[in-house]
């Protein structure tokens, strides 16, 4: 597959770690340096903001997607390439979704994991091939990447769908794996019956 947007999922805050600023700009600078273009949802505070001004720093095109409802709460940042302002969330996900070709999390809260799940969920009903992973930074998605793992042994995901989602503790790598995946070829209805 060939990758030239990624999409970043992350925080309007910045946690309670340094390790996870520290990975927001390492993800921002590795895109950069690879002339990959940032996609994310254009607030200027939180890990949005560190991802943002990283890729910006070290010469990368980064372009935010944010809702009208959202500019001054998230403060819609005004140096990026290109910021575009929306009409809400379901536009906002929806176009960061078409201008991307790949999907990273780093670490967030809510509308992070909502944003992740929503274009896994695509991807697993074949609305996309494109390819997403975790960033893990400092055991952040420990427990739920295990969750998912349990999920599948209760037989609520198939394992090729749980395996679309990548996951590294290094941007290097996980852009690797991700431009590595091939997308899977079971529906998510295969063999199933009425009951």
């Amino acid at each position: 597959m060939s990758i030239a947007s990624v999409c970043v999922f992350c925080g309007a805050s910045t946690g309670s770690h340094p390790a996870y600023r520290e990975a927001a700009q390492a993800l921002g600078r590795v895109l950069a340096e690879r002339k990959l273009t940032l996609v994310y949802g254009g607030g200027a505070v939180g890990l949005m903001g560190i991802v943002a001004d990283a890729a910006l720093a070290a010469g990368g095109e980064v372009i935010g997607i944010i809702p009208q409802s959202l500019k001054d709460k998230e403060i819609g940042h005004s140096g990026l390439t290109r910021l575009e302002v929306v009409d809400g969330m379901h536009a906002r996900k929806a176009r960061m979704a078409e201008l991307s070709d790949a999907f990273i999390a780093l670490p967030g809260g809510l509308g992070t994991l909502e944003e992740l799940f929503e274009v896994w969920t695509w991807g697993q009903l074949g609305y996309h091939g494109k390819p997403l992973g975790l960033l893990e930074v400092n055991g952040f998605y420990s427990k739920l990447t295990g969750f998912l793992d349990h999920i599948v042994g209760e037989g609520f995901i198939r394992a090729p769908h749980r395996d679309m989602l990548q996951v590294s503790d290094s941007p290097q790598n996980l852009l690797d794996a991700l431009d590595e995946w091939q997308p899977s070829i079971q529906p998510k209805w295969a063999e199933q019956k009425p009951n």
